[in-house]
Order: structure tokens, then sequence, then C-alpha cells
């Protein structure tokens, strides 16, 4: 497979399951937690298919497009492994969906991040909460979801919190 292919099937595979939560996390109060702005597409979509929720976005460098930019209440700058270890007072309160796309292509680089991620990830999820990972995480209060179907295993991992 071509990596244009490649690329396609991701982004694809990402609308979908995106789509999924949402519908999902209508009942769960709560903010959304964006971890990795990047060029800012899938913040975009976020924005516009959960327009009621309130979107804290983390990362180190803005490399968006610019009308991709959170507003400053909302763009939390810095290395996420130590912005998302403190950002409780600002978010206020635990997420109901974290979307995590912080997967460097690495893979003993995934796996340390995973290992510091994790347990942030289960700080600040709210019990009924979601997540959507393109790193596999080591949460033991979650359950595993089976994707909608067409996804590839391992693309990307989805949890809810037990509560």
């Amino acid at each position: 497979m071509s990596r244009l292919d490649s690329f396609i099937r991701r982004l694809t595979a990402q609308k979908i399951l995106l789509e999924d939560v949402a519908e999902k996390v209508k009942s769960v109060d709560g903010p959304v937690l964006e971890l990795g702005l990047g060029n800012g597409r899938t913040y975009d979509h976020i924005r516009e298919i959960l327009s009621d929720r309130e979107i804290f976005v983390f990362d180190r460098d803005l490399a968006c497009h610019p009308s991709c930019i959170p507003d400053g209440d909302h763009m939390i700058f810095g290395e996420i492994r130590d912005t998302l270890a403190f950002c409780g007072p600002r978010i206020g309160g635990q997420a109901a969906f974290i979307h995590c796309d912080l997967g460097s292509g690495d893979p003993t680089m995934d796996l340390a991040t995973s290992s510091w991620l994790s347990p942030l990830i289960d700080l600040h999820t709210k019990p009924g909460g979601y997540v959507l990972s393109g790193l596999a995480l080591e949460l033991a209060d979650f359950q595993t979801l089976e994707k909608p179907e067409g996804i590839r295993p391992g693309r990307y991992h989805l949890y809810k919190k037990n509560g």
C-alpha cells in the first residue's frame, strides 16, 4: 500500500472514530482534551462535531493553520507530560473525552510516551468518559471498546472509563 493510501485510511478511520465517540459522549458532562494540536485538522473537526463542549488543546508548539488556533484560554502550551499533570484547575474538572494523537512512529519512543501518559489520562478522565488514542495505553480502570467496522486493528485504541 502506498503512503498516500495509508494516510487516507488513517484519516478516514480517525474521522469515523471521532464521530462515533461524539455520539457516545453526549451523555457525559465535561470538557474535551485534545492532546497534540499538530496542523489543527483534528481539533477543527472536534470543535465542529462537539460544538457545545469546551475544548482544551495541549501542544508544545503552534504549527497549525491560522483558522485552527484555539483561543488563549483553551490553548495550553508546553510539554504535555508537564502541562497535563497540572491542568486540573484550568480545565475545571475531569474530561468527558480525551483525544490523544502523540505517536511518533518509533516503537520505543511510543512505549515511553504511553508509560507517562497512561496515568495522566486516568487522572483526567471522568468515570464514563472516553479516550481515543493512536497509542496503546495501560488503563486498568477502563474498558477497551470495539471499534466500528473497517478500522484496522492497532491503528487506534478506544477506551471507556469504568464508573
